[in-house]
């Protein structure tokens, strides 16, 4: 099985976690895969130069020249096809990025695509975009150029259905995490020992920090517990930081939060064991968030928010508390009182990463099982779907 593995990512953070990860686990179980994609970024939370650029510029010349290299992609991708002869063309979605759909048609071959958020309705919320419908029509024609589309949860399901993909074409492959980076952990105690946080208790929260994520309201539940040997350490970096920083010293707690900046990948399960409670304060509706499959393979005990697509990794009471905003507070003192609640939920939630099969090696056997389908009927290439 011959994959060429299409995708616009440069930022080093869970994008390029999971880029790499799913190729690695692909190439374990047998494929042959080559990437087409501009270079990575080399630390996590470096601005790449498109990232500079899309700040400077104003948006619709940003968004046009995002269309053009989309549009550039796509020879690109025709060329090293010619020369791989690929059974498969596999897209990790961007805006705009129109080149798998592009050489798929022109080269017949089947087109996989991998659907991690609905770009359009994500940039809209956060970023702003100056040609909202373009980007909406693009992203929808990129899905119904598919011949299968991956997405990371329930709601990008329904999200590609509502776009003109017809839902026997969607598989459901969430994030996952590398079993044998899990295999050997050190105790909660030896963790705190190397983080230097013996006897106190950890609250944890992992990856790039944006406004979104909720700390801000973690740094103020810090400041009215009634105990003082509670930390915050966040293993981590973002936009974020300055502002929780801030709010941190004036609440009089900048002590108790410990920012312990980006973490290797393969020093992270080292250090999670150490949070006695692992935190998910706030998500957006479609994500399905790396942090969560590493929680739970790190056996910690999970505080999220709750919400549709994160019922469907945890189970409250069970592998999990979740609780609503309003009531995220109150559930993490009760888990703060709870030591037994604490050792029971975590340890359900490190069998149920592995019974559900939230591994990497998981999805690449989901992926290989459709590539191999499509690769076994070369068939015509299929008319478009209808417009959505």
């Amino acid at each position: 099985m011959r994959i060429l593995y299409h995708h616009r990512v440069v930022s080093r953070d869970g994008q390029a976690v999971h880029i790499e990860a799913l190729v690695e686990a692909l190439r374990q179980a047998g494929a042959e895969v080559e990437v087409a994609g501009p270079p990575l970024a080399e630390e996590e939370g470096r601005p790449s130069a498109a990232g500079v650029l899309r700040r400077r510029l104003p948006k619709a010349l940003v968004e046009l020249a995002e269309l053009a290299w989309g549009l550039w992609s796509a020879v690109r991708l025709v060329r090293r096809a010619r020369r791989l002869r690929p059974d498969v063309i596999y897209e990790r979605y961007g805006l705009h990025l129109l080149g798998g759909a592009i050489a798929a048609r022109l080269l017949g071959l089947p087109l996989l695509v991998e659907v991690n958020a609905p770009l359009a309705e994500e940039r809209a919320r956060h970023g702003g975009l100056a040609l909202e419908g373009l980007a909406r029509r693009t992203e929808a024609w990129i899905w119904r150029a598919a011949d299968h589309v991956f997405v990371v949860s329930g709601p990008l399901v329904r999200a590609a259905a509502q776009a003109g993909v017809p839902v026997e074409w969607i598989t459901l492959t969430p994030n996952g995490v590398d079993p044998r980076a899990f295999a050997d952990l050190p105790t909660p105690a030896e963790a705190k020992a190397t983080l230097g946080l013996s006897g106190r208790t950890v609250l944890g929260f992992t990856g790039f920090v944006r406004p979104w994520h909720g700390l801000d309201r973690v740094v103020e539940l810090l400041a009215e517990l009634p105990r003082s040997d509670v930390v915050l350490v966040v293993a981590g970096d973002g936009p974020a930081r300055p502002q929780l920083e801030e709010r941190a010293r004036a609440l009089g707690v900048a002590e108790r939060v410990r920012w312990l900046g980006v973490v290797e990948r393969v020093r992270l399960p080292r250090i999670l064991p150490a949070f006695d409670v692992a935190l998910q304060p706030a998500v957006v509706p479609w994500a399905s968030p790396l942090k969560i499959f590493e929680y739970m393979a790190a056996g910690c005990c999970i505080l999220a928010v709750d919400s549709p697509n994160i019922r469907e990794i945890l189970e409250d009471g069970r592998t999990a508390l979740l609780a609503p905003p309003e009531a995220f507070g109150a559930a993490l003192v009760r888990l703060l009182r709870d030591a037994e609640l604490r050792r029971r939920l975590g340890e359900a939630a490190r069998r149920a990463v592995f019974e559900r099969g939230f591994t990497w090696p998981a999805n690449a056997r989901r992926v290989l099982e459709v590539a191999q389908r499509f690769a076994a009927r070369r068939a015509p290439r299929r008319a478009p779907h209808p417009a959505g």
